[in-house]
């Protein structure tokens, strides 16, 4: 499949259905929206980039996952004169290219209550400007490097401050090594032993405090199996982003077809009522 689908002409106003909440976010002032609210969010004209993995027998998945990947047949043929498919898939939701919903990690069963499950989350938050942080450089120096404040104080040193509503991208260069599981991810072994092995970058927790305290973004993606490094036991930096309500996109490809600025970023999961995390198909809009 090819990394750039065709130029295509967008509409010049997409008009996206919001769907209620049952929590505010806590990163935003807008009133809850109701099942008749809109919004119009405008893009400029451009190629669309693919960002998403496909799903099939070879999508990596978080070692303790319990259900991999499978897509089985219920019938394909001619039948009453006419051809016919349908399948079953089925899979853990933390695997292949996903978002991570704030309600995955939480500080207690209570703090949870007020981070979104997946469906909760308002479509305005998984569409934005996007912000590709390219540390491949040190990713490949360092396959347990960790996104630094420095990073994106040396991003916002050449293109400015990152904009209120960003979707920032963390481009490693991981994405080159993937479906190979002991490449990707530093073991292909399932299971809790699996873990101690792990070896891929992420997102250092001061970094993810950083923008907590000082930026105001929506979502944060990166092209690894997880926004904390592989040897992380306390998942850190997920913890410090969810009570903000901002959604993680993992295992995303394509990162080095984007522009350091000026493209927008669509990330649309499937819409699973109260899980903590979806298959995503996110695509890129260049300038």
């Amino acid at each position: 499949m090819p990394r750039l689908l065709p130029s295509v002409v967008l509409a010049s106003v997409l008009l996206i259905t919001l769907t209620a909440c049952k929590a505010p976010s806590p990163n935003a002032d807008a009133p809850e929206a109701s099942d008749s609210d809109t919004t119009a969010v405008a893009f400029p004209d451009g190629e669309l980039v693919d960002l998403s993995h496909s799903f099939n027998a070879e999508s990596i998945y978080w070692p303790t996952a319990t259900q991999e990947f499978e897509l089985t047949e219920e019938f394909v043929g001619e039948t009453n004169g006419y051809f016919y498919s349908s399948y079953v898939f089925t899979g853990a939701e933390h695997g292949g290219t996903h978002m991570d919903a704030p309600f995955h990690f939480a500080e207690s069963a209570e703090a949870a209550e007020e981070q979104f499950t997946v469906e909760e989350i308002p479509v305005d938050r998984l569409i934005g400007p996007a912000v590709v942080i390219d540390v491949r450089e040190q990713a490949t120096n360092d396959r347990l490097y960790q996104v630094q404040v420095a990073d994106f104080e040396a991003w916002e040193a050449e293109h400015g401050r990152i904009p209120d509503g960003a979707m920032v991208l963390l481009n490693t260069g991981s994405a080159q090594f993937y479906p190979d599981r002991e490449a990707y991810m530093g073991t292909d072994e399932r299971g809790e032993e699996a873990l101690p092995d792990l070896e891929f970058p992420g997102l250092h927790p001061n970094a993810a405090e950083w923008l907590v305290a000082n930026r105001s973004i929506q979502a944060i993606g990166l092209d690894t199996p997880s926004i904390d490094y592989g040897p992380s036991e306390d998942f850190a930096a997920h913890r410090i982003l969810f009570p903000e309500n901002i959604a993680v996109f993992e295992n995303l490809t394509n990162l080095n077809d984007l522009p350091a600025t000026g493209a927008h970023l669509m990330a649309l999961p499937m819409k699973i009522e109260g899980a903590g995390g979806a298959p995503l198909r996110a695509v890129a809009v260049l300038p």
